[in-house]
């Protein structure tokens, strides 16, 4: 063969393994790059703090607790100091750091000062109910309400209690000497023991406080608070304007973050919650703080005014003067701060009109959420508008709001507006009409009724809410022509 060709056939073999070497050192200088870079990242995730798991109660979050089945409805903050007063005993919250959400305590009365809270297992509380009804044909006709079927006295009890007893002997040393309890209907003595209980061993539920819970705590307690919202009317705004992931979502919430809570917690760390003001001040948005958020949550809420959001507009200085009058002439309404519902060390006893926690000397505060908003997101909200939009603003007239608000979102957007009376909303209506501002305007009243569902003993409430307030919705539209 001719020795010119081999030599060319060299040169190309020796120049195809360099090229597979170097693609070779080149694939292997990437990796070990990919390779440093996961690692740091990996570094970095372990340095960080995990966000604490969301079914266990841990140290510094908010709880609410459920004092016999609704009695009592307690907002705290746990921690390895904190106080829980039932009737005239202290008893200290730290067994409850660490607990999954739905446990069930029962209290300890053999010790009379801090005494700690005993976990109750919930299955023997189920278990024990009545699911089967005995006809044996007793009644409590014939039965006399005289004060005298109960033959321990009172300081027979206080003896007992000052000796250890627990609370269920307590209660069966009353059944034995009461001289009706055998003559009782079944059911009767259901709702004796049930009684005896809430007085003699008090439980103490475990609740994790999310946006149904905190709505009904305060509707129960201190419902003007939350603009009478009630958990239905909640629900239905949230609805009406399709909060869903990676919404964008203004919101004008008056009534102590409720709202604000709520949207942040269905939209689960995705879009943004933007909660918008008139003035200089926000409004106080303290309730956000007692949903427990991550600090990825807590980073999507944020607050700008509405004159920030709006776009610049070209107008005569006279009109100017005038939006400026009204801009001052504005009332900027105090809201009453949520977190008057988990108390702080400097509260005095004689103040105290919500819960009685006690927290200790160095309380954990939870961060305060609702940053200002960045000028880049402000930017893009007024190019592009929000997806949907949210008001409840008690004693504040809809429409002045409204007007000034609906602007700012994007056409085709829906919107929700609460208020606790008809009148004010159907103004609002009429003059979106007549302005052509909106289409599909509907005003709701929800409704809602409890029902107790148990063995041939299923009927409605006997008392229930008469009215939750109502709700505007719409879809905005394009006013130019």
């Amino acid at each position: 063969s001719n020795p010119r060709s081999l030599v060319s056939k060299l040169k190309i073999k020796t120049q195809k393994k360099t090229k597979k070497n170097c693609s070779l050192f080149l694939l292997l200088s990437r990796w070990s790059t990919v390779r440093i870079r996961l690692c740091r990242r990996i570094k970095n995730n372990n340095n960080k703090a995990q966000d604490p798991n969301p079914r266990f109660a841990s140290e510094g979050c908010s709880v609410l607790l459920d004092v016999n089945d609704g009695d009592r409805l307690v907002f705290a903050r746990l921690s390895s100091g904190a106080i829980f007063k039932i009737g005239n005993t202290n008893y200290s919250l730290k067994p409850l750091i660490g607990a999954p959400f739905g446990s069930l305590f029962q209290v300890e009365t053999e010790k009379k000062v801090l005494s700690s809270l005993a976990f109750f297992p919930s299955k023997k509380e189920r278990s024990s109910s009545v699911n089967v009804i005995d006809d044996d044909g007793r009644d409590n006709r014939e039965l006399i309400d005289n004060n005298e079927s109960q033959n321990l006295t009172v300081e027979e009890i206080e003896a007992m209690r000052r000796e250890g007893a627990k609370g269920e002997e307590i209660i069966e040393a009353l059944i034995a000497n009461s001289s009706t309890f055998d003559k009782k209907f079944q059911l009767s003595q259901e709702k004796y023991k049930l009684k005896k209980q809430k007085k003699y061993a008090p439980k103490v539920l475990l609740r994790r406080p999310f946006a149904r819970s905190i709505c009904e705590a305060y509707f129960k307690k201190y419902p003007a608070r939350i603009g009478f919202i009630r958990v239905d009317a909640l629900s239905l705004l949230l609805t009406m304007a399709n909060v869903t992931a990676y919404s964008d979502v203004l919101v004008v919430d008056m009534v102590g973050g409720l709202v604000t809570g709520a949207v942040a917690e269905r939209l689960g760390g995705t879009g943004y919650v933007c909660s918008t003001y008139k003035g200089d001040s926000p409004s106080s948005v303290d309730m956000v703080r007692m949903f427990n958020f991550t600090d990825k949550i807590k980073e999507r809420i944020v607050h700008s005014s509405i004159n920030e959001l709006s776009p610049p507009k070209t107008a005569s200085p006279e009109v100017n003067n005038q939006q400026g009058g009204v801009c001052k002439s504005e009332i900027n309404i105090s809201e009453s701060s949520a977190s008057d519902m988990v108390e702080d060390a400097s509260v005095t006893a004689e103040a105290r009109e919500v819960d009685d926690v006690v927290p200790e000397s160095k309380i954990i505060k939870a961060p305060q959420p609702g940053a200002k908003a960045s000028k880049e997101a402000v930017e893009m909200w007024k190019e592009n508008g929000f997806s949907s939009l949210i008001m409840a603003a008690q004693d504040q007239d809809p429409w002045i709001l409204a007007k000034d608000v609906l602007p700012l979102l994007s056409y085709s957007a829906p919107f929700a507006i609460y208020h606790q009376y008809l009148q004010p909303l159907a103004t609002c209506m009429h003059n979106l009409q007549q302005g052509k501002m909106a289409i599909n305007l509907q005003i709701t009243e929800p409704w809602l009724r409890e029902y107790q569902v148990l063995p041939s003993r299923s009927h409605p409430h006997m008392q229930m809410s008469s009215f939750g307030g109502y709700v505007l919705s719409g879809i905005r539209i394009s006013t130019t022509s």
